[in-house]
């Protein structure tokens, strides 16, 4: 089995290269993808993927992950995820295992399972997209020096919660349009993001579609006390909160941020459309 590991150095506090290293001590014909950057590195994933690579290993957190499922969705090389990271949000709903040498171990015993992924453009992405509040908070907390780590982005809610305005926006849900003013959408192909918020609580790796979460305009106090209903998936059962299901979703307005699986991701108009089996895991177990 030709594998290669795509290694994120500063996930898990550090974390990435032992863990790189427990895969490689049981995968010894792994290689090592080194790059001078993110682009540089996902160019040679890409590179990789079109020799013939059979297992691309992202070894870090939710950011790596996102970056190697640029390099092989839709095409016959399999991912397999060692998770080192704070969310891991992506591994979390895959089911796949928590160390570097029990992923080896599955990536070795060969069984893989074909998920769902979610092409917009030219990119991918395989748990949630969201724009509005959500991607407001992830715009400023990037600006933000100060504090570290989730403090940052706990202030980042309360600065923005100042500020943030509903947005007009048109969501198009296979071919059907409709006009709604939004705090935030959310198109989920897995239930979780920002390390087990579980703004999809009813979407699935594998049914073919996408969760559309949409949050109406409220009160600065109503969103505050919604916030906490995420975590268990309940806000969905909201008066404000509308959830549709489509295959193909257009979202069109003002150029709003976009980020998906954590990561910036343009900025509207967009649009998601999911493909069936384009995304194959080795080592996955799903719920």
């Amino acid at each position: 089995m030709r594998a290669a590991l795509l290694v994120g150095p500063t996930a898990g506090k550090g974390r990435g290269p032992d863990e790189a290293a427990a895969f490689a001590a049981a995968m010894p014909t792994a290689v090592r993808l080194e790059g001078s950057s993110r682009e540089d590195a996902l160019a040679r994933a890409v590179a990789a993927v079109a020799d013939g690579l059979d297992v691309l290993v992202a070894v870090g957190g939710d950011g790596t992950a996102h970056l190697a499922l640029q390099a092989v969705a839709g095409t016959s090389t399999a991912l397999a995820i060692v998770p080192t990271g704070t969310g891991n949000d992506l591994a979390t709903c895959l089911g796949v295992p928590p160390s570097g040498a029990a992923a080896a171990a599955a990536a070795l015993a060969g069984d893989v399972t074909a998920v769902d992924a979610v092409r917009v453009g030219e990119g991918w992405f395989a748990c949630i997209l969201g724009t509005g509040f959500d991607a407001a908070v992830n715009e400023r907390a990037n600006r933000m020096t100060w504090p570290r780590g989730r403090r940052r982005y706990d202030l980042a809610t309360l600065l923005e919660l100042r500020t943030f305005r509903p947005q007009p926006v048109t969501l198009t849900l296979d071919g059907s349009s409709m006009e709604r003013s939004v705090m935030l959408v959310a198109l989920g192909n897995a239930a979780s993001y920002g390390g087990g918020m579980r703004m999809c609580p009813g979407a699935r790796l594998d049914d073919g579609l996408l969760d559309v979460v949409v949050v109406n305009p409220l009160s600065r106090r109503r969103l505050v006390t919604l916030f906490p209903r995420l975590f268990k998936g309940t806000h969905v059962d909201d008066a404000s909160v509308e959830v549709h299901r489509a295959r193909k979703v257009t979202l069109d307005g003002p150029p709003l941020a976009v980020y998906a699986d954590g990561e910036p991701f343009g900025r509207l108009p967009l649009t998601c459309e999911v493909v069936p089996g384009a995304l194959r895991v080795v080592g996955a177990r799903l719920a």
